[in-house]
Parts: structure tokens; sequence; C-alpha cells
């Protein structure tokens, strides 16, 4: 079930809501956590409900392995030869072993198949929504009752825990320990008006970056990746930058939603999205961009490999290790994996340029940050590397078309430039260039969803904004499109 659809925004969200805070209210705490879980797995039901076991199974291994860490004391262990050590590391390569089959398995047998010359038949296995979410939350939660930070075992709240609907199909990944104190919380049984209002006016936003902004720019994005044979300078441009804000704003949208609807259940998730196109280097965009994929890969693989305690060359490797998997962890696709080697080296280079006490202008950081972070976006968008190819080549090396209507009013300009349909071969019209314009200073100079929510109060002003919010967003729900993070 998409947040963007009329069944979740009309049935499943309300009927969820009343029922929920109606158990509370008759004190049947239990029930009303029972009844999140079963609303939560139906919505993830909804898309396709055969993998509704394989959410149900991870979960109830999870839960039996992490409880079992936690039980066990400091070099305690249930039978000889079996430490909590050794069974994190089973549970940890139980989860990944799940997560590689159904997401790097055709990927594996593929390039199998190109390096030996052997002919094995593809799997071809549907992706189940969510399992890099899911997975990798999970892994924290071991990791974490290794650490002896889990506090509590309960295997309703865990449940609870891990399929809360907003969190998901697409994050933010979570702790255990920043979630279940919010739902034992007495307070937030209640009905809190001020949330709602907050909420709603937050998803309202996250709604309208989806469906106006950010499927907008999605048609100049496919048409130039996808059926565009050939691209002048200026289509090859406004593909890749169509595609850099097709991608911060659905996701950004899908952060603003997953918010607002926990915080109408007076739930608070982990902030996942902060302005990361004000970023004046790629070290600050990571700490911007899907900040709980960041604080994840930092804290279980980046700090287990070391991090920064044995040297430079071994913090540059263990640096780029992380970036490498990072990229790998959005999909089974070389792709991915030169995405993230890119981003890899560029934050090796600028923590070696940090070392030396180097230092850049403002305006320059962030102009070399942004073209940097939109050239490589192309790398995570291409299917193939022939597409990449096509539309890098055409942006450094494509014809620079003039519109008709400026050679018209100047004719003597066609002697030096071509003219013609300038976004015809990504079926855009003139609007794509004030679209990218109003995109570019809309992210730099507006502030973003967080700011604006923690700044809200009721009031006029914000009840007209959200009036424009919806009802745009909800007048083009007819086109309903899956969230670009639900294929990671």
């Amino acid at each position: 079930m998409l947040f963007n659809s009329y069944e979740f925004i009309f049935l499943f969200l309300p009927i969820t809501f009343f029922v929920y805070f109606w158990l509370n209210k008759k004190r049947l705490t239990q029930a009303s956590k029972a009844w999140m879980v079963f609303a939560s797995l139906f919505f993830y039901s909804w898309w396709n409900v055969i993998y509704l076991p394989l959410i149900l199974g991870s979960i109830l291994f999870n839960f039996a392995v992490g409880s079992t860490i936690t039980k066990m004391g400091d070099g305690s262990s249930v039978k000889k030869g079996l430490s909590r050590k050794s069974l994190l590391t089973f549970g940890i390569v139980s989860n990944v072993a799940l997560l590689a089959y159904f997401k790097y398995m055709d990927f594996f047998i593929t390039n199998t198949n190109t390096l030996l010359g052997t002919q094995w038949d593809l799997m071809h296995i549907v992706l189940p929504l969510g399992i890099s979410f899911f997975t990798f939350t999970q892994i924290a939660y071991l990791v974490d009752a290794y650490r002896n930070e889990v506090k509590e075992m309960d295997y309703l709240n865990y449940t609870l825990f891990v399929t809360f609907f907003p969190h998901l199909l697409a994050g933010p990944i979570l702790h255990h320990k920043e979630m279940m104190p919010q739902f034992d919380s007495i307070k937030n049984k209640v009905i809190n008006y001020k949330n709602i209002a907050a909420g709603l006016f937050l998803f309202s936003i996250g709604l309208f970056k989806k469906v106006v902004i950010a499927d907008t720019f999605a048609q100049w994005a496919n048409a130039g990746f996808d059926t565009a044979q050939t691209l002048n300078l200026i289509e090859a441009w406004a593909t890749s930058l169509s595609y850099t804000f097709q991608l911060y704003f659905d996701f950004s949208g899908y952060t603003d939603m997953a918010l607002a609807v926990a915080l109408l259940f007076n739930i608070k998730l982990p902030i996942n999205f902060n302005s990361p196109y004000k970023a004046l280097d790629i070290q600050d965009f990571w700490r911007r961009w899907h900040i709980t994929l960041s604080r994840f890969l930092r804290d279980y693989i980046y700090i287990p490999l070391g991090g920064n305690r044995n040297g430079e060359l071994r913090t540059y490797s263990n640096l780029f290790t992380v970036f490498l998997v990072g990229g790998l962890w959005h999909g089974a696709s070389w792709m991915f994996v030169i995405w993230g080697a890119l981003h890899g080296t560029a934050i090796v280079i600028h923590r070696a340029w940090k070392s030396l006490g180097l230092s850049m202008n403002k305006y320059l950081a962030w102009f070399i940050t942004f073209n940097f972070i939109n050239i490589t976006w192309i790398f995570f968008r291409a299917r193939e590397w022939e597409d990449a190819h096509r539309i890098l080549g055409a942006m450094f090396s494509g014809t620079l078309l003039i519109p008709n209507k400026f050679i018209d009013k100047v004719p003597s300009i066609h002697t030096i430039f071509t003219s013609g349909e300038v976004y015809f071969d990504i079926s855009g019209a003139e609007d794509t260039t004030f679209w990218i314009v109003g995109a570019l200073i809309t992210v730099l100079l507006v502030d973003n969803s967080f700011k604006t929510t923690l700044k809200f109060t009721p009031s006029l002003k914000y009840s007209l904004l959200f009036l424009i919010f919806s009802l745009a967003g909800i007048l083009n729900l007819m086109h309903v499109s899956e969230f670009l993070y639900f294929n990671f």
C-alpha cells in the first residue's frame, strides 16, 4: 500500500488511527499494540501477501536470537562452544544470507555465467518490499542486544518495533531503544491534537513533493534514461538534473510522510533527511542524506572495521569499504558498485584534504559538491554502463541547441549555433527549464520540512498551506507511482 493512494489516505490511516486510540482509551494497551501490528502486517501484505510468512519468520528468528543473547551473561554459553559472540555472528550471517538470496542471487548467477562461461538459469526472484530496511533494522537489534543496550524482551513489542508501518517499507532504519519507550509512554496513548495538526501539515508537504514535484521530474528523467536514443547537451543535463531532483523530492516526500504518520500516533521517528543539496562537501552530504543509513554504516561497519583507530591508510580503506557496501546495499548492479566506489573515493579525498589543513571558498565548495552528486546519480539511475556513458557523453560533448524562437528573433545566431526543439527527445518543453531552476532555488533557499514543522503552530497561514498542498496532492493521486526507495 502506498502513502500516496486513496485507500491509504481515506481508509487505512483513519481506521487504524481511531481503533488504536479507542483501544488505548479503554486501557487495552496490549490490544492496541496488537492492533497496530495487525494493521502494519496488513499494510505490508497489500503489495503481495505471499511474503508475509517471510517477514514473520524473520521477526521470530531475530527475536529468538536477540533474546538468547540478552539472557546470556558475558562469557556464558547455552552449551559448550556457543558464546554470545558466536550467536551474534550466526544471527548476522543468517540475515545477510536471506537478503543476499532475494536481492543478489540473480546478480551472482549472471556474473558467474559471464566469468566462467556457465549457463545457469536465472531464478527471477521478486524482491520483497522493505527487505533491506527490516533486515538492517534487525541486524542493529542483534548488535544492540550483544552490547547490552536492549533492556526488555517482549515478542509483541519487538514485532511492533519491526513492523510499525510508517517506517516498514523505506525506513528510517530504527533502533529498538529509541522506539519502544515511546510506545510504552502513558502520555503517548492519548490523542494529541497538536501532533495531529503538525502531522497532517507535514504529510501534505510530503504528498505534494512526491506527486506534484517528483513525479513531474520523473517523466523527463525516465525519457532521458530509458527511451531517448540520442540527447543534445541541454537534454543530457536536463535528464541528469531531473533525476537529481526527482530522487530528492521523492525520498524527501516519503520521509516527510513517514514522520508525519508516526506523529499522528505520538511517535517521533528519527530525522532521515536534512537539506542534503545544501552540503558544502561530501561528508556533509552524507550527514544529511539518508541519515539513519549513514548511522548504521558508521556504527555497524565502519567502527567494527577499526574506524580511524589504525592509521590513515587503514582509515581510508575502511571508508572506501563502507561506501562500497552502501552502494551494493541499494541494489544488485555494477552501477550501484560504481556509484559507491565514486563516493568512497570522494570521501577519502575529502579526508585527505582536511588532514592537510586545506580549505575552499564555500560557494566553490557547494558547486563542486552538487555537481559531483548530480553526475554520480547518473550511475545510480542507469541500468547499464551504456546508459551512463550515453548521458555523460552528451553532457560534456553533445550538440548545443538554441531554441527556435531565439533564432527567429536573432537570425544571425543561426550561423553559429544549431537550432531546434531543445527538450524534444525527453518529452520536455519550455517549462522544463523553470522546473529545474525552481527546484534548485527551493532546495537551497527554502527551509526543509523538519525545520518548518519545528516552527509549526496552528494558524491561518498553515491552514491555507495545508489546503493548497493537500488539494494539489490529492488531485494528482490518479497518477499513482511507487516511491523510488521501494526498489532498494
